[in-house]
């Protein structure tokens, strides 16, 4: 019985030591891969908001009380319609003194005039009477002119963008007290890079915007204007113009937001991108991306990055040649010379 039992202790003894012997096996990281490939055209992206063509704001000329305001945010007006008036009783009052002392010039010098015909009176007097009456009629004529300043009217057809008074208040001359806006916009606008700013002037610039309410959509623009200095931290102010005929089947309208596409015509030689998610970015400093060697290891491979494009790549100056392989995601979880499994071979 003991011999037997020493028999099969030592057996199992020897499975232990036979299993630990024995080295578990290797595990190969599964990897997605992506060649390197040669950019032919970069096209860099913005985004942009449309803004009004034509847009303002109305104001009185003279003071006075607001008798009415006929229309509210939101409405179409037709170019010229009554938008608000003011009170006219206080102008009127002054037309009418104004066209009494005309009246009362013209009188006297038609008397002065008469009595000049017989030299009655001096030369000076009737001097005098005409410089009275030349000045009373510019008086009344001006005043005239104000009674027609007591109505606001639309200059262009456009859409009520926001009113800033209310019926019976006070407002001064020049007081703010509509803004009137083009409801069709032709116009986008953006800020970009100091770095970018030379692709403007080169001629074979291609400029394509596409609106979020409208995805599937791309409208061609043009250059319009652009600011030689930053108004922010932001970057520099960029104008482009839609044909107007393209965008009128739609409501392309002040406000929407959009994505504006800058593209050459130049097709590039030796330009490489990457995917974002290919680079490795450790704590210690450095810009890396795993390379896939031919026996499927991967190493750490320096590179120099430059400007992100299509959102998710960017292109890569140098350490990176067309036609590697790199792995192009779970970058941060992979160690020099590991063997890898690669899932899209």
């Amino acid at each position: 019985m003991c011999r037997s039992l020493l028999s099969f202790l030592g057996l199992l003894l020897c499975c232990v030591a036979c299993r630990s012997r024995l080295s578990p096996p290797a595990i190969e990281r599964a990897v997605k891969v992506e060649r390197v490939q040669a950019v032919k055209y970069l096209d860099r992206d913005f985004a942009g908001m449309s803004t009004a063509d034509d847009a303002v704001n109305l104001a009185f000329k003279i003071s006075g009380q607001v008798a009415g305001v006929e229309v509210s945010k939101g409405d179409y007006v037709k170019r010229g319609q009554t938008l608000a008036r003011l009170d006219p009783r206080d102008v009127e009052l002054q037309v009418a003194a104004d066209k009494a002392q005309y009246e009362r010039a013209r009188s006297q010098f038609d008397r002065v005039s008469r009595l000049m015909e017989h030299e009655a009176v001096s030369r000076q007097e009737y001097e005098s009477a005409e410089t009275a009456l030349v000045q009373a009629r510019s008086a009344f004529e001006n005043t005239s002119d104000l009674l027609l300043e007591t109505t606001l009217r639309a200059p262009f057809a456009g859409v009520i963008e926001r009113t800033y008074v209310d019926t019976y208040q006070r407002v001064t001359s020049g007081q703010t007290i509509l803004r009137l806006v083009n409801p069709i916009s032709t116009t986008v606008e953006f800020t970009m890079p100091e770095r970018s700013l030379p692709i403007l002037s080169d001629s074979l610039t291609r400029f394509t915007v596409r609106y979020d309410n409208y995805p599937d959509i791309s409208f061609r623009a043009r250059l319009d204007t652009y600011a030689k200095t930053a108004s922010d931290a932001s970057g520099f102010p960029v104008s482009l113009k839609l044909d107007r005929t393209e965008i009128l089947p739609y409501n392309i309208s002040p406000g929407m937001t959009c994505q504006v596409t800058i593209r050459t015509d130049d097709e590039l030689s030796s330009v490489v991108a990457v995917p974002l998610t290919s680079i490795y970015a450790p704590v210690e400093g450095g810009t890396y991306v795993w390379r896939v060697t031919g026996d499927d290891r991967v190493e750490r491979q320096a590179v120099v990055l430059g400007e992100i494009f299509d959102r998710d790549r960017v292109i890569v100056h140098s350490g990176l040649s067309v036609g590697e392989q790199i792995v192009v995601a779970g970058v941060y979880r992979l160690k020099d010379g590991e063997r890898v499994k690669i899932l899209n071979r």
